[in-house]
């Protein structure tokens, strides 16, 4: 059974539901977006950026800091009403965003992109009043430098929607080019990889029931207090085209970033556990990180700057976003879904009557599937940047990816299904009294 620790209050989280309720909705832009890339098209590949990283990424994100911020602090949440109202507005939003790029209807942009802003600036609001009364540590000094992300990430979207409808960047001197480099620096390093840094400082050691050694620790600090500089000074570089201030930003951010590939690695082979399918997962981010880093600072040392150098060496974009970004959420959410189900369904039953365990929730057979699926993908995604390929690679990259998808929603939806106490159409659309105030 995974390890469920003891010094946590889940009498601290929101309703089951505000975060499951994320996690469905995320799951649907996954296999959409996924869906997307395969059927291709004009405005495809950034409708599926939208659906993917924005949809079902920080979607995810948003769902789970929602519950284990105040789980992991043991603060009761700044205020439910605000967690339940943070997803319909950012959900319509990403939707929104990807529908105006997928068929070109540029004036739904600014109107989409308002409702983005709205949904997260109302959950970076109720998250980081909860942070503020929270005891700070490593978690947390990430999950706060996150949020400042989410808010400046948003801000350059809309900045791109308004310059998508009516050309307003050159009036304030800027190009559309070098915001967008700007604004997917701060999406997938600032606030994605933030987060994700600073949840695997908690979660590494938890499921991997290992201790930390002193140059572990050490580097941890370092990373800590450099990497959020390190995606400042590499979005701020693009934003105003000064490579040397890119170049710096973009070693501190390659370097941030193998501490946490090396850290996460360096547990995994100490583990004493049983492996499940989110440290298996996790192994595959452990690995991604650490071979993307060192080539990616050469990469960005030659030219920061260049669109095609945007996620580090050219090659190993999918790498990054597919092995390492789309692996650990699929990983974490292969515990949280459980989890969360087991805690309010199962675990007053704990010692009283035979209940099931966390991992007994899911198929093993099915998460076996999904994690073939999505690895072979992602291996023929890489191969793809590395050499001369077969036209029809790209094809099969995406149908992968999409039963490797499938399969893992699914399997996820199956464990609501069978054990969560409301049926689906319940849980997303429904509105219950226990998510009001206390």
């Amino acid at each position: 059974m995974s390890a469920i620790p003891g010094d946590v209050d889940t009498d601290a989280g929101p309703p089951m539901t505000i975060p499951l309720r994320h996690f469905v909705v995320a799951l649907a832009f996954l296999v959409a977006g996924v869906a997307v890339g395969v059927a291709g098209g004009r405005g495809g590949h950034l409708a599926q950026v939208h659906l993917l990283l924005a949809g079902w990424v920080c979607l995810t994100i948003m769902g789970a800091m929602t519950q284990f911020v105040p789980v992991w602090s043991g603060v009761a949440l700044y205020s439910r009403r605000l967690a339940a109202l943070q997803l319909p507005l950012a959900a319509a939003g990403f939707a929104g965003l990807a529908v105006g790029l997928l068929f070109g209807v540029t004036s739904v942009l600014p109107v989409a992109g308002a409702l983005a802003v709205a949904g997260v600036w109302t959950f970076v609001y109720t998250v980081g009043r909860t942070l503020a009364a929270a005891e700070w540590d490593v978690t947390t000094v990430h999950f706060a430098a996150a949020l400042g992300f989410f808010v400046l990430v948003t801000s350059a979207g809309v900045g791109l929607a308004l310059d998508h409808a009516a050309g307003v960047l050159p009036v304030v001197g800027l190009t559309r080019a070098d915001l967008l480099l700007a604004h997917a620096t701060l999406a997938v390093f600032g606030a994605i990889l933030t987060t994700v840094s600073g949840a695997l400082a908690q979660l590494a050691p938890m499921f991997t029931q290992t201790d930390a050694t002193r140059v572990g620790e050490a580097l941890q600090r370092a990373e800590t207090a450099s990497y959020p500089l390190g995606v400042l000074l590499l979005a701020g570089g693009r934003l105003l085209g000064r490579p040397t201030v890119a170049r710096i930003g973009a070693l501190l951010v390659a370097g941030g970033l193998a501490v946490v590939g090396l850290l996460l690695a360096r547990r995994l082979l100490a583990a004493s556990v049983e492996w499940t399918p989110m440290l298996t997962r996790y192994a595959v981010v452990a690995l991604s990180l650490v071979v993307w880093a060192p080539l990616s600072a050469w990469a960005w040392w030659q030219d920061p700057l260049a669109y095609g150098a945007l996620f580090g060496h050219p090659a190993l974009a999918p790498l990054l976003l597919m092995g390492a970004v789309g692996f650990v959420v699929l990983g974490t959410l292969y515990h949280v879904v459980p989890f969360v189900v087991w805690v309010h369904r199962y675990s007053d039953r704990l010692g009283f009557e035979d209940v099931p365990m966390i991992d007994n929730l899911y198929d093993d057979r099915v998460a076996l599937g999904d994690g073939l699926c999505l690895g072979a993908a992602t291996a023929l995604a890489v191969g793809t940047g590395l050499g001369p390929v077969p036209a029809w690679t790209g094809l099969l990259v995406g149908c992968l990816a999409l039963v490797g998808a499938v399969l893992f929603a699914g399997n996820l939806l199956g464990v609501l299904v069978e054990h969560g106490p409301q049926s689906l159409p319940a849980l997303v659309g429904g509105r219950f009294v226990e998510e009001s105030e206390p």
